[in-house]
């Protein structure tokens, strides 16, 4: 079954919005291959909301699709999803966004920097579990370890556990990345995704995973099955990319997302 279908009469406003929360200075590109992850995957429009525009960078031009507002413009956005964390930093402004955002009331992929911030927080971990809307976290193992209070090698000696141990405490599905990514309700119900190789071990990856769970979410699919579904196809466009390219040396994180929009229109 496919995603998504579209009507003939259908315009931008009936394909979500997403609102990508992170992009500091010296990181915008996080947010920037966040954003053009969700634009390929098909959202209708997609705003990257920054800590500070001080820098003043307000355009990627690789993408000008992307609207680049700050946080007091983000609460006048019709946003039917968030993805936090990508380039957001460790700053204060950065945790006063955090805090702001945990009171917003739509489904939220909680990622990267977010996620320490909410390490070294405990009152952001106990606001996230709080949250009355879907949360999904998408820990690495270090990200993991940082919130369990673990080593990474603890991590990994039992992945579904510990997935499972996040999903509970933070009230959050889960998404612990790596090889045979891990997916935990935080009903007990576990997933296991089998496809993906090493040629995701490049920087950028994880910030196009967390666009393309949003978009899907802000696009109508339910959390629990976009944090399936990201995964997947993830994966399985890495495994296409690495076809073509002859190998796992060098493939780069933008290369992923043109190849993601092929499988979702071909689905």
């Amino acid at each position: 079954m496919p995603l998504f279908s579209r009507a003939i009469d259908s315009n931008k406003g009936d394909h979500g919005a997403l609102g990508i929360v992170g992009g500091s200075p010296g990181m915008v590109g996080a947010a920037f291959l966040a954003a053009r992850s969700a634009l390929f995957c098909g959202t209708g429009r997609v705003y990257v909301v920054r800590p500070s525009l001080q820098d003043h960078t307000v355009l990627d031009p690789i993408a000008p699709e992307v609207m680049v507002i700050d946080a007091a413009q983000s609460k006048q956005k019709p946003i039917n999803a968030w993805v936090v964390g990508p380039g957001l930093g460790m700053s204060d402004a950065a945790h006063q966004l955090m805090v702001d955002m945990l009171n917003r009331d739509q489904p939220m992929v909680i990622d990267a920097d977010a996620l320490n911030l909410i390490a070294e927080d405990a009152a952001l971990g106990r606001q996230c579990a709080r949250r009355a809307s879907a949360t999904i976290i998408t820990p690495h193992p270090g990200e993991a370890a940082r919130l369990l209070g673990c080593s990474t090698a603890d991590i990994q000696s039992d992945r579904q556990g510990f997935a499972q141990q996040l999903a509970q405490r933070y009230k959050a599905i889960t998404v612990l990345k790596g090889h045979q990514t891990v997916i935990a309700i935080p009903d007990g119900v576990l997933t296991i995704n089998k496809t993906g190789n090493a040629a995701l071990a490049t920087a950028g990856t994880g910030d196009v995973l967390a666009g393309l769970i949003g978009a899907l979410m802000a696009q109508g699919l339910p959390p629990a099955r976009a944090a399936i579904e990201g995964p997947r196809l993830h994966g399985l466009a890495a495994e296409r990319l690495t076809e073509k390219l002859g190998g796992m040396i060098g493939m780069t994180a933008n290369e992923l997302i043109p190849e993601i929009r092929l499988l979702i229109n071909r689905e």
